[in-house]
């Protein structure tokens, strides 16, 4: 042990903290907006559908879709027990990323989780 620690002596490593100045700039966006020109969904393993008909439009998964890929839609829908909704909720699977927030925070498991298939 004595002749590992001869052979490799630990020196201490010191970091220097860079100044304000010296730190590249992060979250930089120079063009707001880009991102709809990126299709962003083409990773996915997993994609959300929503049943229209199990659905009550809480919006919820809406709300938490950390990408924009839920849509409102001013379509109505009327479900297989008679209820009528002015809005339906559609995803873009152009921009959904398979995450499954919104099939985790469904109230009414309206959102299910299928393969997806190429």
């Amino acid at each position: 042990m004595a002749e590992s620690k001869e052979k490799f002596p630990q020196t201490p490593i010191v970091l220097k903290e860079p100044k304000w100045n010296e730190v590249w700039m992060g979250a930089l966006i120079p063009e707001p907006g880009n991102s709809v020109l990126n299709n962003t969904g083409t990773w996915r393993v997993f994609r959300p559908i929503i049943d229209q008909d199990r659905c009550i439009r809480c919006l919820i998964c809406w709300m938490y879709c950390p990408e924009p890929a839920i849509k409102i839609l001013d379509k109505p829908y009327k479900t297989k027990q008679g209820r009528e909704y002015k809005i339906t909720l559609e995803i873009d699977y152009n921009y959904c990323k398979g995450c499954g927030i919104c099939v985790q925070e469904c109230p009414v498991k309206a959102i299910e989780f299928v393969e997806e298939v190429k």
